[in-house]
């Protein structure tokens, strides 16, 4: 498979459904896409479309749950739901809402959204497939501003003092939330470090370069050090899109009818 034209893809469906939807976070959706993509397209995850509860499976756990047209681009290409379901997001009835629901969508481990709760959520199902000698690691994709909540860190220092070391957190490291960059809002400084203090394992990858992700993410799903693994991505926010690339405003903006032209234009130029 073309990786790389996958991502795109995904791109593709992610504007366009945030378009339709007239509201959304496209920026930091775009960021994470290679990351998604790496996880689930290229043989990292243990994963099974016709049984998303399969026993010894990889959990995703996307805890910055807002980057939802993400992960539903994803599933739907993978083969959750059909992928023409993607333009009803976030309209009355839909299954697809502005977070991932759990209830109502297959391949949603958890519903996410409330910033700093995913690692914790990820970590007890760590905690609770070791106390079942269960097979499979837990992946959880964080903001970097989702990295001020104090809760992350509490998550951090329980999945150490357990030893999970079959839980990965990637940090989608774009420099910028809601607000504008991060060391503006509450700088968190040097997040690795942060993780390293926390007793984790820590790597640095450019959150766009799949095959550097594919590879480093297995290695650390095969790792059983006693540690728990983070992963500091390097990642632009709206990555694909130039007019939306490192513009905090983009964050939670729908594209208008113009504009998703344009977006549509470069990403097709981009194959």
């Amino acid at each position: 498979m073309d990786l790389a034209g996958k991502a795109n893809e995904l791109r593709v469906d992610i504007v366009r459904m945030i378009a339709e939807a007239g509201s959304g976070h496209p920026g930091g959706s775009l960021s994470c896409t290679d990351i998604l993509t790496a996880l689930y397209f290229g043989g990292v995850m243990n994963h099974n479309p016709e049984d998303p509860k399969m026993e010894g499976r990889d959990w995703l756990f996307l805890c910055k749950g807002h980057a939802a047209p993400a992960l539903y681009a994803v599933l739907a290409h993978a083969g959750y739901f059909p992928v023409d379901e993607l333009m009803s997001l976030r309209k009355l009835g839909t299954r697809l809402q502005g977070h991932p629901d759990s209830s109502m969508v297959p391949g949603v481990e958890v519903s996410t959204g409330s910033l700093g709760q995913g690692l914790s959520i990820a970590a007890g199902v760590a905690a609770g497939l070791k106390l079942d000698g269960a097979e499979g690691t837990c992946f959880a994709i964080l903001g970097d501003g989702e990295c001020e909540e104090g809760q992350v860190w509490e998550a951090a220092m329980f999945a150490a003092h357990r030893g999970l070391d079959n839980i990965v957190a990637i940090v989608d490291n774009n420099g910028l939330q809601i607000d504008g960059k991060i060391t503006d809002v509450c700088n968190p400084e040097d997040l690795g470090a942060k993780f390293e203090a926390f007793g984790w394992t820590v790597d640095h990858v450019d959150g766009h370069d799949i095959d550097a992700l594919i590879a480093l993410l297995n290695e650390l799903k095969a790792a059983r050090d006693g540690k728990p693994h983070a992963v500091v991505a390097a990642t632009v926010k709206g990555k694909g899109v130039s007019f939306m690339e490192n513009q905090a405003g983009w964050h939670g903006k729908a594209p208008n009818a113009e504009q998703l032209a344009a977006a549509l234009a470069e990403l097709s130029a981009a194959e």
